[in-house]
């Protein structure tokens, strides 16, 4: 990731205005590299989380401007109109971190919604199935996803953790590779891997199981992996 597109970048005082929008602009042009080969992580999730902390930083910084004193700048008799000015923040360092967030905000945003149309096709073009019965407990199971670059099928452990926030509790899935089948043995159904794996761990007994499918061939780790774990967590609490 570019060291132009952090938080940092943007809330440090660059000295030439000009300079840091290339950088912005040369950073965003590396991902757009990325999006281009389908390789949508970890670029989509990091610009969605810099546009939502820089839009906050904005509209705390605007806010902000609002309590600055103000002084007359110009008075319309004609129109009995008064226009103010703020005091101390045009042309303070303040304000060409406001300028910098509020001209690399479309930028980033553009590059956001490439990178959603790249996942919203990926997601419809996988399928998610369940894999025998699925018991009450499903905080902890198996998912198998296939890696067709690679022509293998992935098999994975997960579990669901909750974290908390002063506002909310938020869901993520702890994943853990178990092993990679090869061609021959990926022939095999769902539920004949599905019984392997409860046969050679006792502690999940009737494992919540899920088979992702999809004819895809593109990056694992990047593209497929990310996304199907996504739509896991969507099968899961939805």
């Amino acid at each position: 990731m570019s060291n132009s597109l952090n938080l940092d970048f943007f809330t440090h005082v660059q000295s030439d205005f000009e300079s840091a929008q290339y950088k912005v602009l040369a950073g965003l042009k590396e991902i757009s590299e990325d999006f281009q080969k389908n390789k949508i992580y970890p670029h989509l999730s990091h610009l969605v989380d810099l546009y939502t902390k820089l839009d906050d930083i904005l509209k705390r910084l605007r806010d902000l401007r609002d309590e600055f004193p103000k002084r007359i700048k110009k008075i319309d008799f004609v129109n009995q109109e008064i226009e103010h000015e703020v005091v101390f923040v045009q042309g303070s360092d303040l304000a060409k971190v406001e300028d910098l967030i509020e001209w690399a905000l479309p930028y980033i945003k553009a590059k956001i919604e490439e990178g959603k149309t790249i996942y919203e096709f990926v997601n419809e073009e996988i399928e998610i199935e369940e894999v025998g019965i699925v018991p009450n407990y499903t905080d902890e199971g198996y998912f198998f996803v296939p890696d067709n670059e690679e022509s293998k099928l992935i098999l994975f452990e997960y579990e669901v953790t909750v974290f908390e926030s002063a506002k909310d509790n938020y869901r993520s899935l702890k994943t853990a590779f178990m092993k990679a089948l090869g061609q021959g043995k990926a022939q095999l159904s769902p539920n004949a891997i599905k019984l392997d794996l409860i046969s050679n761990n006792k502690k999940l007994p009737n494992p919540a199981t899920y088979a992702f499918n999809t004819d895809l061939s593109l990056p694992f780790n990047e593209t497929i992996f990310p996304v199907t774990k996504r739509k896991l967590l969507r099968q899961l609490f939805e």
